[in-house]
């Protein structure tokens, strides 16, 4: 159940970024990039990712060429690079929470604009693979149909124009600072959902912050709320992890008290960019023992203030002896809560276990328990243990 939120301003319309906010571009940038700049005796290592975020095509390359040091000019460039991202904009995924974001306005009547720093063309070819996304839209404005792009701030005041609404009416959402900078600019409201990690405290412009569109909460703008949460839990479409359980920093026994048994992160990359930190649940099937309930927890840790994002899944049943070494197959059905910092370790293990109660509650719904089956998980019989 959603939990009440005062409410900021009353808005009438939605204005959506694509590129970072509805869409995991920068999965498909990354992996062109990689092999593009071979060809120039570059690699790809994304340091410029936070100077291409939210820039028009033209920029971001720009920002490449002088950085990387091609031996080529930035017309050049776009024009070799083009093709390629056109070829595989059709393997692009939405973000998290897009689709039910979209699907959520579109059933109340609320209206939408998509206003992306790309070309039109572009845009289109990128939705055109979401479903109904393109009917979804009152309007669809790209950075070739204005004099200039974000930060300014007249893509989003056409927007409004095309929409038919004051620009105070309106509701931003944005994922990079040039696009909350123009949505404020444009005299609108603005959520911001940083698509770069540990980004947040660069966005107090923003009128609210969110960790993902997961985590956005429409009654507190006004807007009709979200009916899908259920018993503290958003249902996912089900995903799967699975590979070698590995040591991590030796904390979650030692010093949380919670035995975690982390994974590995390689080979989980795209993966990673695709699903935001936060705390999730399902069931976690180790081959020779059995099938647990399990609540994780991705990301940075930000009280341990981790260097990369990890994976660590809690097994919710008391094991005899450690098992580093042996497969863990995950199946995540559900989300609880996004990644937080804590004033006190004394707050973090409490809010661990409140995160252990609403995992263990939720997972016996059938609407969770059946996934207990999925065959991913791949249990043998030969086990010492009881499934619990």
């Amino acid at each position: 159940m959603s939990i009440p939120q005062p409410i900021k301003k009353s808005v009438l319309g939605v204005i959506l970024d694509l590129d970072g906010t509805l869409l995991n571009t920068d999965g498909i940038v990354s992996e062109v990039l990689k092999v593009f700049l071979v060809k120039f005796g570059k690699q790809w290592d994304g340091r410029e990712a936070d100077k291409i975020l939210g820039k028009t095509p033209f920029e971001a390359a720009a920002a490449i060429v002088e950085d990387y040091g091609l031996p080529c000019a930035t017309e050049e460039f776009v024009s070799e690079i083009t093709p390629t991202f056109s070829d595989q904009w059709r393997n692009i995924k939405p973000l998290p929470g897009a689709s039910r974001l979209i699907n959520h306005l579109k059933g109340h009547g609320i209206p939408m604009a998509l206003a992306s720093n790309s070309p039109r063309a572009c845009i289109e070819s990128k939705i055109s693979c979401q479903q109904d996304w393109k009917e979804s839209f009152s309007a669809i404005i790209g950075g070739d149909e204005v004099p200039a792009g974000k930060p300014s701030p007249e893509i989003f005041l056409e927007a409004a124009n095309r929409l038919k609404m004051e620009p105070s009416s309106c509701l931003v959402i944005e994922d990079s600072l040039p696009g909350v900078t123009a949505g404020k600019a444009a005299g609108m409201e603005v959520v911001a959902v940083p698509y770069l990690p540990k980004q947040s405290h660069l966005y107090t412009s923003a009128g609210e912050v969110i960790n993902s569109l997961l985590d956005l909460r429409p009654e507190k703008w006004g807007l009709p709320p979200f009916k899908d949460w259920i018993e503290g839990t958003l249902p996912l479409e089900p995903w799967h992890i699975g590979g070698l359980v590995i040591k991590g920093f030796g904390r979650g026994s030692k010093v949380l008290g919670i035995p975690t048994a982390n994974l590995s992160t390689e080979g989980y990359t795209t993966l990673l960019s695709e699903y935001p930190s936060g705390v999730y649940f399902g069931w976690a099937g180790l081959p020779v023992r059995g099938v647990y309930k399990m609540v994780m927890s991705i990301g940075w840790n930000p009280y341990f203030n981790n260097k990369e994002k990890t994976i660590e899944p809690w097994l919710l049943h008391e094991f005899d002896e450690d098992f580093y070494g042996e497969e863990l197959r995950l199946v995540i059905v559900g989300y609880i809560r996004p990644e937080l910092n804590f004033p006190s370790l004394e707050s973090l293990i409490e809010k661990i276990h409140d995160d252990r109660r609403i995992a263990e509650k939720a997972l016996e719904l059938p609407l969770y328990s059946k996934h207990r089956n999925d065959p991913y998980l791949e249990v043998s019989d030969r086990g010492d243990h009881k499934n619990s």
